[in-house]
């Protein structure tokens, strides 16, 4: 007993310690790589915040959390991803799925294929796998909207398998521990950090070493503004922080820059408070949702009038609505918003809606957020 005892003391004993560097032997990359890991355990024990998938890491709810948590900050996923679990609280609730439902549910999330490729994979879990995950990293990497990442997240976290996840958080740190000047947009790269990570981390505590460098930077080596190496468990071994140049590290290539849309929203209303909405193609941006009708370009109230009525509308009057802006990965919107109320009822082939079932039945993108706010009388 005692000396089992005195084995995990002397464990986190050295966990504890940091790597002295000597400037005449300077460590080499695989050198400096394997001396984070004391440090980064033991700053992850102390410092790892409470989750709800981090607290209950069954593998359904690490990788919906996974999928939640692409583009998306961990804040802003906490109160999505607890109503997704009452809803759909196992693997085969959610292959069962309306999908109308599941995008609903999904709402205010973004980027939608998300959504449709876990309930894709959903479904080959329940055919497949008998409603379980695989816990293996190559067969996790056969399921629709599972990548390199992904798979290793949940590879790692909820089965313990030695196999690295490498985000952008990933990605930003190391290069930064390094002082790398290598593109970490480059798929090159990315796949020698996840090399690199596989030779050092340690085999029996490969969840906390890969959530304690995912931890480190979305909390310390944050991404936009100047890190907090006095927080850093790392810092000793930092070369970007030696050097101080986090401004010009991590190195990334320029993104094109995003195309502009003009659109302009038709909100469609009758005098009982129907407003049109429409569903827009299986495929493409926004695929399988609701939006309201809207033409691409910037129209006038005359020009509307015009427009419309030359299709059979009978307008009553019309009002601006309007501006706003939605910014998408690749493209924006900068749409002007028209309240077009209407003599009669909504005209075909539009829907017909009213405000509650904006807000609970039909599944429309935030991009419409501030005219369904309008609609609701909420501005």
């Amino acid at each position: 007993f005692f000396a089992i005892q005195h084995e995990v003391f002397m464990e986190h004993l050295y966990e504890k310690l940091q790597v002295i560097e000597s400037d005449r032997h300077p460590l080499s990359n695989m050198e400096r790589l394997k001396a984070i890991t004391g440090p980064l355990l033991s700053w992850y024990d102390d410092h790892a915040r409470s989750l709800p998938w981090r607290d209950q890491p069954d593998p359904y709810r690490v990788w919906v959390s996974e999928i939640m948590l692409q583009q998306t900050r961990v804040e802003a996923v906490k109160p999505y991803f607890n109503r997704f679990m009452e809803v759909f609280p196992d693997v085969k609730a959610l292959a069962e799925a309306d999908e109308e439902r599941l995008l609903k549910m999904w709402e205010g999330l973004g980027y939608y294929n998300r959504a449709k490729n876990l309930q894709k994979s959903a479904k080959v879990i329940v055919e497949s796998y008998d409603g379980r995950l695989p816990g293996s990293y190559e067969e996790l990497l056969k399921l629709p909207g599972i990548g390199s990442y992904t798979a290793g997240a949940i590879a790692s976290i909820a089965f313990g398998v030695p196999v690295p996840a490498v985000d952008g958080n990933v990605l930003r740190v190391i290069s930064r521990v390094l002082a790398s000047e290598e593109d970490i947009l480059k798929a090159s790269v990315k796949k020698k950090t996840e090399d690199d990570l596989r030779k050092i981390m340690p085999h029996h505590r490969v969840s906390a070493f890969n959530q304690g460098l995912i931890e480190i930077g979305a909390i310390v080596c944050v991404p936009n503004g100047p890190p907090r190496c006095h927080l850093c468990p790392l810092a000793s071994l930092c070369l970007t922080r030696r050097f101080k140049s986090w401004d010009s590290i991590p190195v990334k290539s320029p993104k094109k820059p995003r195309r502009i849309e003009k659109r302009t929203i038709l909100l469609l209303e009758t005098d009982k408070h129907q407003i049109a909405i429409e569903k827009r193609p299986d495929s493409g941006l926004l695929a399988s949702l609701y939006q309201f009708p809207n033409l691409e370009g910037s129209f006038d109230e005359a020009q509307l009038w015009r427009l419309l009525t030359s299709r059979g509308a009978e307008i009553k009057s019309i009002e601006s609505a309007g501006t706003a802006r939605h910014i998408f990965s690749h493209v924006e919107w900068q749409m002007n918003g028209y309240r077009i109320f209407l003599k009669g009822d909504i005209p075909a082939p539009y829907l017909s809606a009213d405000v509650s079932q904006l807000r609970t039945k039909y599944p429309l993108p935030n991009a419409f957020g501030a005219y369904i706010k309008l609609l609701s009388g909420e501005s």
